[in-house]
Protein backbone atom coordinates (compact mmCIF):
# COMPACT_ATOMS: atom_id res chain seq x y z
CA UNK A 1 0.00 0.00 0.00
CA UNK A 2 2.93 2.28 0.64
CA UNK A 3 4.57 1.61 -2.42
CA UNK A 4 0.94 2.32 -3.76
CA UNK A 5 0.63 5.82 -2.56
CA UNK A 6 4.44 6.60 -3.50
CA UNK A 7 3.61 6.24 -7.32
CA UNK A 8 0.23 8.60 -6.79
CA UNK A 9 2.35 10.55 -5.24
CA UNK A 10 4.54 10.54 -8.27
CA UNK A 11 2.09 10.92 -9.95
CA UNK A 12 0.39 14.04 -8.58
CA UNK A 13 3.96 15.87 -8.93
CA UNK A 14 3.27 15.68 -12.47
CA UNK A 15 1.85 18.74 -13.61
CA UNK A 16 0.61 17.40 -17.16
CA UNK A 17 -0.53 14.49 -15.45
CA UNK A 18 -2.08 16.25 -12.73
CA UNK A 19 -4.35 18.79 -15.08
CA UNK A 20 -5.90 15.70 -16.93
CA UNK A 21 -6.54 13.54 -13.72
CA UNK A 22 -8.60 16.46 -12.42
CA UNK A 23 -9.79 17.20 -16.05
CA UNK A 24 -11.67 13.57 -16.11
CA UNK A 25 -12.62 13.63 -12.57
CA UNK A 26 -14.38 16.59 -12.82
CA UNK A 27 -16.07 15.55 -16.44
CA UNK A 28 -17.65 12.44 -14.66
CA UNK A 29 -18.65 14.75 -11.93
CA UNK A 30 -20.20 16.85 -13.95
CA UNK A 31 -21.69 13.55 -15.91
CA UNK A 32 -22.89 12.18 -12.16
CA UNK A 33 -24.20 15.86 -11.57
CA UNK A 34 -26.61 15.74 -14.77
CA UNK A 35 -27.84 12.05 -13.81
CA UNK A 36 -30.03 14.07 -10.95
CA UNK A 37 -31.36 16.76 -13.25
CA UNK A 38 -34.92 15.73 -13.91
CA UNK A 39 -36.45 16.27 -17.04
CA UNK A 40 -39.38 18.66 -17.31
CA UNK A 41 -43.02 17.69 -17.63
CA UNK A 42 -42.62 13.88 -16.39
CA UNK A 43 -44.29 12.11 -14.13
CA UNK A 44 -40.69 10.42 -12.48
CA UNK A 45 -42.52 8.10 -10.14
CA UNK A 46 -45.31 6.54 -12.81
CA UNK A 47 -42.01 6.54 -15.48
CA UNK A 48 -40.07 4.34 -12.50
CA UNK A 49 -43.28 2.21 -12.52
CA UNK A 50 -43.04 1.41 -16.27
CA UNK A 51 -39.44 1.08 -16.12
CA UNK A 52 -40.25 -1.60 -13.39
CA UNK A 53 -42.26 -3.60 -15.78
CA UNK A 54 -39.52 -4.22 -17.92
CA UNK A 55 -37.98 -6.78 -14.96
CA UNK A 56 -34.22 -7.25 -15.69
CA UNK A 57 -33.56 -5.09 -18.71
CA UNK A 58 -35.16 -2.33 -16.90
CA UNK A 59 -32.53 -2.63 -14.35
CA UNK A 60 -29.44 -2.94 -16.56
CA UNK A 61 -30.58 0.04 -18.75
CA UNK A 62 -30.79 2.25 -15.22
CA UNK A 63 -27.06 0.48 -14.71
CA UNK A 64 -26.17 1.22 -17.92
CA UNK A 65 -26.95 4.97 -17.50
CA UNK A 66 -25.72 5.46 -13.71
CA UNK A 67 -29.42 5.70 -12.20
CA UNK A 68 -30.53 8.60 -14.68
CA UNK A 69 -33.35 6.47 -16.24
CA UNK A 70 -35.20 5.51 -13.32
CA UNK A 71 -34.69 9.10 -12.51
CA UNK A 72 -36.18 10.20 -15.70
CA UNK A 73 -33.18 12.85 -15.79
CA UNK A 74 -31.00 14.48 -18.69
CA UNK A 75 -28.52 11.77 -19.52
CA UNK A 76 -31.96 8.88 -19.26
CA UNK A 77 -30.57 7.24 -22.72
CA UNK A 78 -26.78 7.47 -21.64
CA UNK A 79 -24.16 7.05 -24.19
CA UNK A 80 -25.76 4.12 -26.18
CA UNK A 81 -27.01 5.95 -29.44
CA UNK A 82 -23.33 7.05 -29.99
CA UNK A 83 -22.03 3.40 -29.53
CA UNK A 84 -24.68 1.89 -32.13
CA UNK A 85 -23.59 5.25 -34.50
CA UNK A 86 -19.91 4.25 -34.19
CA UNK A 87 -20.35 0.44 -34.77
CA UNK A 88 -23.21 1.33 -37.69
CA UNK A 89 -19.82 3.86 -39.41
CA UNK A 90 -17.21 1.21 -38.61
CA UNK A 91 -19.02 -1.72 -40.40
CA UNK A 92 -19.52 1.17 -43.27
CA UNK A 93 -15.84 1.94 -43.36
CA UNK A 94 -15.09 -1.94 -44.11
CA UNK A 95 -17.92 -1.95 -46.55
CA UNK A 96 -17.62 1.10 -48.50
CA UNK A 97 -14.48 1.53 -50.00
CA UNK A 98 -14.56 5.97 -49.77
CA UNK A 99 -14.71 5.59 -46.16
CA UNK A 100 -12.21 3.20 -46.13
CA UNK A 101 -9.93 5.55 -47.94
CA UNK A 102 -10.66 8.46 -45.60
CA UNK A 103 -10.06 6.11 -42.26
CA UNK A 104 -6.07 5.76 -43.73
CA UNK A 105 -6.12 9.18 -44.88
CA UNK A 106 -4.42 9.89 -41.26
CA UNK A 107 -5.93 12.70 -38.50
CA UNK A 108 -7.80 14.13 -41.48
CA UNK A 109 -9.60 11.50 -42.55
CA UNK A 110 -10.91 10.23 -38.82
CA UNK A 111 -11.46 13.88 -38.31
CA UNK A 112 -14.35 13.51 -41.11
CA UNK A 113 -15.28 10.41 -40.12
CA UNK A 114 -15.82 11.48 -36.08
CA UNK A 115 -18.28 13.92 -37.67
CA UNK A 116 -20.10 11.97 -39.58
CA UNK A 117 -20.32 9.44 -36.46
CA UNK A 118 -21.13 12.52 -34.30
CA UNK A 119 -24.18 13.14 -36.81
CA UNK A 120 -25.55 9.35 -36.78
CA UNK A 121 -25.69 9.88 -33.11
CA UNK A 122 -27.84 12.85 -32.56
CA UNK A 123 -30.09 10.90 -35.46
CA UNK A 124 -30.52 7.98 -33.33
CA UNK A 125 -30.69 9.70 -29.80
CA UNK A 126 -33.94 11.87 -31.63
CA UNK A 127 -35.44 8.52 -33.16
CA UNK A 128 -34.72 7.01 -29.45
CA UNK A 129 -36.10 9.78 -27.99
CA UNK A 130 -39.13 10.21 -29.66
CA UNK A 131 -39.95 6.39 -29.12
CA UNK A 132 -38.91 6.74 -25.51
CA UNK A 133 -41.69 9.70 -25.36
CA UNK A 134 -44.84 7.92 -27.04
CA UNK A 135 -44.12 4.90 -24.30
CA UNK A 136 -44.07 7.35 -21.64
CA UNK A 137 -46.97 9.27 -22.67
CA UNK A 138 -48.99 6.01 -23.49
CA UNK A 139 -48.37 4.84 -20.04
CA UNK A 140 -49.26 8.29 -18.15
CA UNK A 141 -45.92 9.04 -17.30
CA UNK A 142 -46.30 12.88 -19.00
CA UNK A 143 -47.15 15.33 -16.53
CA UNK A 144 -49.88 17.27 -18.78
CA UNK A 145 -51.17 14.63 -20.37
CA UNK A 146 -48.78 15.00 -23.98
CA UNK A 147 -48.75 18.94 -25.07
CA UNK A 148 -47.27 19.73 -28.33
CA UNK A 149 -45.04 21.77 -25.79
CA UNK A 150 -44.36 19.34 -23.43
CA UNK A 151 -43.52 16.31 -26.57
CA UNK A 152 -40.93 18.66 -27.73
CA UNK A 153 -39.44 19.89 -23.88
CA UNK A 154 -38.95 16.10 -23.23
CA UNK A 155 -37.67 14.56 -27.13
CA UNK A 156 -35.20 17.86 -27.08
CA UNK A 157 -34.14 17.15 -23.19
CA UNK A 158 -33.28 13.37 -24.09
CA UNK A 159 -31.64 14.01 -27.27
CA UNK A 160 -29.55 17.05 -25.98
CA UNK A 161 -28.43 14.96 -22.85
CA UNK A 162 -26.89 12.27 -25.02
CA UNK A 163 -25.42 15.12 -27.36
CA UNK A 164 -23.86 16.36 -24.16
CA UNK A 165 -22.70 12.63 -23.19
CA UNK A 166 -20.96 12.57 -26.70
CA UNK A 167 -19.74 15.76 -26.04
CA UNK A 168 -17.79 15.39 -22.13
CA UNK A 169 -16.15 11.99 -23.40
CA UNK A 170 -14.36 13.82 -26.47
CA UNK A 171 -13.54 16.57 -24.10
CA UNK A 172 -12.04 14.00 -21.66
CA UNK A 173 -10.21 12.17 -24.71
CA UNK A 174 -8.68 15.31 -25.88
CA UNK A 175 -7.29 16.93 -22.70
CA UNK A 176 -8.12 14.12 -20.44
CA UNK A 177 -6.71 10.47 -19.45
CA UNK A 178 -8.43 7.57 -20.81
CA UNK A 179 -11.37 6.54 -23.25
CA UNK A 180 -13.82 9.17 -22.61
CA UNK A 181 -16.89 6.95 -23.55
CA UNK A 182 -15.29 3.77 -21.35
CA UNK A 183 -15.13 6.21 -18.84
CA UNK A 184 -18.87 7.24 -18.65
CA UNK A 185 -20.20 3.87 -19.13
CA UNK A 186 -17.38 2.84 -16.07
CA UNK A 187 -18.78 5.87 -13.68
CA UNK A 188 -22.29 4.69 -14.45
CA UNK A 189 -21.61 1.29 -13.46
CA UNK A 190 -19.46 2.02 -10.06
CA UNK A 191 -22.47 4.32 -8.91
CA UNK A 192 -24.87 1.28 -8.63
CA UNK A 193 -22.35 -0.44 -6.65
CA UNK A 194 -24.14 0.62 -3.53
CA UNK A 195 -27.18 -0.50 -4.78
CA UNK A 196 -25.86 -4.19 -6.07
CA UNK A 197 -24.53 -4.80 -2.61
CA UNK A 198 -27.98 -3.49 -0.99
CA UNK A 199 -29.56 -5.88 -3.67
CA UNK A 200 -27.68 -8.83 -2.68
CA UNK A 201 -28.17 -7.98 1.21
CA UNK A 202 -32.21 -8.56 0.26
CA UNK A 203 -31.70 -11.69 -1.43
CA UNK A 204 -30.26 -13.04 1.22
CA UNK A 205 -33.00 -11.73 4.07
CA UNK A 206 -35.95 -12.65 1.40
CA UNK A 207 -34.47 -16.64 1.58
CA UNK A 208 -33.43 -16.29 -2.36
CA UNK A 209 -30.19 -17.96 -1.35
CA UNK A 210 -31.10 -20.60 1.12
CA UNK A 211 -31.75 -20.37 4.88
CA UNK A 212 -29.43 -19.80 7.97
CA UNK A 213 -25.54 -20.65 7.56
CA UNK A 214 -26.48 -22.07 4.10
CA UNK A 215 -27.65 -18.86 2.80
CA UNK A 216 -24.31 -17.04 3.94
CA UNK A 217 -22.33 -19.74 2.65
CA UNK A 218 -24.14 -18.68 -1.05
CA UNK A 219 -22.71 -15.31 -0.47
CA UNK A 220 -19.40 -16.29 0.21
CA UNK A 221 -19.57 -18.42 -2.94
CA UNK A 222 -20.39 -15.61 -4.77
CA UNK A 223 -18.09 -13.03 -3.70
CA UNK A 224 -15.51 -15.58 -4.42
CA UNK A 225 -16.98 -16.19 -7.92
CA UNK A 226 -16.36 -12.36 -7.80
CA UNK A 227 -12.94 -11.90 -6.87
CA UNK A 228 -11.74 -14.70 -9.03
CA UNK A 229 -13.62 -13.19 -12.17
CA UNK A 230 -11.36 -9.90 -11.75
CA UNK A 231 -8.30 -11.94 -11.25
CA UNK A 232 -8.96 -14.24 -14.38
CA UNK A 233 -10.23 -11.35 -16.32
CA UNK A 234 -6.86 -9.18 -15.07
CA UNK A 235 -4.28 -12.41 -16.43
CA UNK A 236 -5.72 -12.32 -19.53
CA UNK A 237 -6.04 -8.96 -20.59
CA UNK A 238 -2.67 -8.37 -19.44
CA UNK A 239 -1.71 -12.00 -21.36
CA UNK A 240 -0.07 -11.80 -24.61
CA UNK A 241 1.71 -14.16 -27.56
CA UNK A 242 5.18 -13.44 -28.67
CA UNK A 243 6.12 -13.96 -31.91
CA UNK A 244 10.38 -13.83 -32.25
CA UNK A 245 11.59 -11.69 -34.33
CA UNK A 246 15.19 -11.86 -35.90
CA UNK A 247 16.77 -8.45 -37.59
CA UNK A 248 19.77 -9.23 -40.17
CA UNK A 249 22.72 -7.06 -40.25
CA UNK A 250 23.33 -4.97 -42.40
CA UNK A 251 25.83 -1.65 -42.98
CA UNK A 252 24.43 1.88 -43.06
CA UNK A 253 27.65 4.11 -44.06
CA UNK A 254 30.08 3.10 -41.51
CA UNK A 255 27.46 1.86 -39.49
CA UNK A 256 26.78 -1.82 -38.98
CA UNK A 257 22.41 -2.05 -38.02
CA UNK A 258 20.49 -5.04 -36.57
CA UNK A 259 21.26 -8.53 -35.58
CA UNK A 260 19.04 -8.20 -32.60
CA UNK A 261 16.69 -10.32 -31.59
CA UNK A 262 13.25 -9.10 -30.60
CA UNK A 263 9.55 -10.50 -30.13
CA UNK A 264 5.83 -9.09 -31.74
CA UNK A 265 3.63 -9.01 -29.06
CA UNK A 266 0.14 -10.07 -29.74
CA UNK A 267 -2.41 -9.51 -27.08
CA UNK A 268 -4.25 -12.39 -26.14
CA UNK A 269 -7.61 -10.11 -25.38
CA UNK A 270 -6.65 -7.76 -28.70
CA UNK A 271 -10.10 -5.82 -28.55
CA UNK A 272 -9.95 -5.27 -24.64
CA UNK A 273 -13.49 -4.29 -23.80
CA UNK A 274 -14.82 -2.83 -27.09
CA UNK A 275 -16.91 -6.08 -27.99
CA UNK A 276 -18.81 -6.42 -25.02
CA UNK A 277 -19.83 -2.78 -25.32
CA UNK A 278 -20.90 -3.31 -28.85
CA UNK A 279 -22.45 -6.35 -28.01
CA UNK A 280 -24.25 -5.00 -25.10
CA UNK A 281 -25.76 -2.01 -27.43
CA UNK A 282 -26.65 -4.00 -29.98
CA UNK A 283 -28.72 -6.75 -27.49
CA UNK A 284 -30.15 -3.62 -26.52
CA UNK A 285 -31.42 -2.05 -29.23
CA UNK A 286 -34.56 -5.39 -29.79
CA UNK A 287 -34.82 -4.85 -25.73
CA UNK A 288 -35.13 -0.67 -26.28
CA UNK A 289 -37.87 -1.07 -29.15
CA UNK A 290 -40.00 -4.02 -26.87
CA UNK A 291 -40.12 -1.54 -23.54
CA UNK A 292 -41.07 1.58 -26.14
CA UNK A 293 -43.99 -0.33 -28.42
CA UNK A 294 -44.60 -3.85 -27.40
CA UNK A 295 -44.31 -4.02 -23.31
CA UNK A 296 -47.13 -6.48 -22.67
CA UNK A 297 -47.05 -8.20 -25.79
CA UNK A 298 -46.81 -12.03 -25.19
CA UNK A 299 -45.33 -12.97 -28.39
CA UNK A 300 -41.78 -14.85 -28.93
CA UNK A 301 -39.46 -11.77 -29.89
CA UNK A 302 -40.66 -10.11 -27.02
CA UNK A 303 -40.18 -12.64 -24.25
CA UNK A 304 -36.53 -13.25 -25.81
CA UNK A 305 -35.52 -10.03 -25.20
CA UNK A 306 -37.78 -8.54 -22.71
CA UNK A 307 -36.37 -11.07 -19.57
CA UNK A 308 -33.43 -12.79 -20.89
CA UNK A 309 -32.77 -14.18 -17.64
CA UNK A 310 -35.63 -16.79 -18.76
CA UNK A 311 -34.65 -17.47 -22.23
CA UNK A 312 -31.93 -19.76 -23.47
CA UNK A 313 -31.62 -18.32 -27.09
CA UNK A 314 -30.63 -15.11 -25.77
CA UNK A 315 -26.99 -16.28 -24.31
CA UNK A 316 -26.11 -17.86 -27.28
CA UNK A 317 -26.46 -14.79 -29.36
CA UNK A 318 -24.99 -12.55 -26.77
CA UNK A 319 -22.33 -14.81 -27.41
CA UNK A 320 -22.00 -14.78 -31.03
CA UNK A 321 -22.29 -11.31 -30.82
CA UNK A 322 -19.37 -11.25 -28.33
CA UNK A 323 -16.97 -13.64 -30.35
CA UNK A 324 -17.99 -11.84 -33.38
CA UNK A 325 -17.23 -8.00 -32.68
CA UNK A 326 -13.55 -9.63 -31.07
CA UNK A 327 -12.79 -10.72 -34.59
CA UNK A 328 -14.03 -7.89 -36.01
CA UNK A 329 -12.16 -5.27 -34.14
CA UNK A 330 -8.84 -7.10 -33.80
CA UNK A 331 -8.69 -7.43 -37.61
CA UNK A 332 -9.59 -3.46 -38.05
CA UNK A 333 -6.41 -3.39 -35.55
CA UNK A 334 -4.00 -5.71 -36.27
CA UNK A 335 -3.01 -6.01 -40.04
CA UNK A 336 -0.59 -8.75 -40.62
CA UNK A 337 0.14 -7.77 -44.10
CA UNK A 338 0.93 -4.39 -43.05
CA UNK A 339 3.47 -5.86 -40.00
CA UNK A 340 4.52 -8.11 -42.48
CA UNK A 341 5.63 -5.58 -45.26
CA UNK A 342 6.93 -3.54 -42.26
CA UNK A 343 9.63 -6.16 -41.42
CA UNK A 344 10.34 -6.89 -44.75
CA UNK A 345 11.50 -3.29 -44.63
CA UNK A 346 13.79 -3.29 -41.94
CA UNK A 347 15.27 -6.68 -42.64
CA UNK A 348 13.15 -8.41 -39.65
CA UNK A 349 11.97 -11.84 -40.41
CA UNK A 350 10.32 -14.87 -38.50
CA UNK A 351 13.40 -17.87 -38.10
CA UNK A 352 12.39 -20.19 -39.99
CA UNK A 353 9.74 -18.47 -42.01
CA UNK A 354 10.65 -15.93 -46.02
CA UNK A 355 9.63 -12.59 -45.40
CA UNK A 356 6.27 -11.97 -47.03
CA UNK A 357 3.14 -14.13 -47.49
CA UNK A 358 4.47 -16.62 -45.43
CA UNK A 359 5.40 -14.31 -42.60
CA UNK A 360 1.62 -12.84 -42.83
CA UNK A 361 0.26 -16.28 -43.28
CA UNK A 362 1.87 -17.29 -39.88
CA UNK A 363 1.31 -14.19 -37.91
CA UNK A 364 -3.00 -14.17 -39.31
CA UNK A 365 -2.85 -17.87 -37.95
CA UNK A 366 -1.07 -17.28 -34.61
CA UNK A 367 -3.65 -13.71 -34.43
CA UNK A 368 -7.37 -16.15 -35.35
CA UNK A 369 -5.89 -18.73 -32.49
CA UNK A 370 -5.63 -16.01 -29.72
CA UNK A 371 -8.45 -14.04 -30.81
CA UNK A 372 -10.62 -17.39 -30.76
CA UNK A 373 -9.19 -17.82 -27.13
CA UNK A 374 -10.27 -14.18 -26.28
CA UNK A 375 -13.39 -14.35 -27.89
CA UNK A 376 -14.52 -17.44 -25.99
CA UNK A 377 -13.02 -16.27 -22.75
CA UNK A 378 -14.85 -12.45 -23.12
CA UNK A 379 -18.66 -14.57 -23.83
CA UNK A 380 -17.90 -17.02 -21.15
CA UNK A 381 -17.12 -14.42 -18.58
CA UNK A 382 -19.98 -12.27 -19.64
CA UNK A 383 -22.95 -15.31 -20.04
CA UNK A 384 -21.73 -17.08 -16.66
CA UNK A 385 -24.18 -14.75 -14.31
CA UNK A 386 -26.99 -15.38 -17.39
CA UNK A 387 -26.53 -19.05 -16.86
CA UNK A 388 -26.00 -18.57 -12.89
CA UNK A 389 -29.00 -16.51 -12.82
CA UNK A 390 -31.00 -19.71 -14.73
CA UNK A 391 -29.92 -21.85 -12.41
CA UNK A 392 -30.45 -19.55 -8.97
CA UNK A 393 -33.70 -17.91 -10.01
CA UNK A 394 -32.11 -14.76 -8.59
CA UNK A 395 -32.85 -11.53 -10.88
CA UNK A 396 -30.15 -9.16 -11.44
CA UNK A 397 -27.37 -11.49 -11.81
CA UNK A 398 -26.99 -11.78 -15.10
CA UNK A 399 -25.81 -8.43 -15.84
CA UNK A 400 -22.69 -8.60 -13.36
CA UNK A 401 -20.06 -10.33 -16.23
CA UNK A 402 -20.94 -7.24 -18.80
CA UNK A 403 -20.65 -4.79 -15.98
CA UNK A 404 -17.52 -6.56 -14.67
CA UNK A 405 -15.39 -6.87 -17.73
CA UNK A 406 -16.22 -3.45 -18.24
CA UNK A 407 -15.17 -2.16 -15.32
CA UNK A 408 -11.70 -4.32 -15.28
CA UNK A 409 -11.17 -3.29 -19.11
CA UNK A 410 -11.47 0.16 -18.63
CA UNK A 411 -9.47 0.12 -15.64
CA UNK A 412 -6.51 -1.79 -16.78
CA UNK A 413 -7.44 0.63 -19.51
CA UNK A 414 -7.06 4.37 -17.71
CA UNK A 415 -3.91 2.57 -15.37
CA UNK A 416 -2.10 1.95 -18.83
CA UNK A 417 -2.18 5.00 -20.12
CA UNK A 418 -0.99 7.18 -16.59
CA UNK A 419 1.47 4.05 -16.82
CA UNK A 420 2.69 5.45 -20.45
CA UNK A 421 2.54 9.01 -18.98
CA UNK A 422 4.45 8.11 -15.81
CA UNK A 423 7.19 6.44 -17.85
CA UNK A 424 7.44 9.20 -20.38
CA UNK A 425 8.71 11.06 -17.11
CA UNK A 426 11.15 8.41 -15.73
CA UNK A 427 8.84 7.16 -13.37
CA UNK A 428 7.77 3.47 -12.20
CA UNK A 429 4.46 2.93 -13.08
CA UNK A 430 1.54 0.74 -11.53
CA UNK A 431 1.88 -2.43 -13.45
CA UNK A 432 5.55 -2.79 -12.66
Amino acid sequence: MGGMLEILRNAWKIPDLRRKLLFTIAMLIVFRIGSFIPVPGMDAAKFAELLSKAGSLGGFLDIVSGGALKGATLFAMSITPYINSSIIMQLLTVAIPSLERLQKEGEEGRKIIQQYVRYGTVVLALVQAIGLYFTIQSNGAVADGGSIWSALTIILSFTAGTAFLMWLGEQINEFGIGNGISLIIFAGIVSRGPQGALGLYDNYRLGNFGQGLFGIFVIILVLAMFVAMIALVIWVQQAERRIPIQYAKRMVGRKMYGGQSTHLPIKVNLAGVIPIIFAMSIMLFPSTLITMFFAGSENWFVKLFSNPQKSAIYPVIYAFLIIFFTFFYSVIQFNPIEISNNMKKNGGFIPGLRPGKPTSDYISKVLNRVTWFGGFFLAAVTILPIILGNITNISGLWFGGTALLILVGVALDTIKQVESQMLMRHYKGFLE
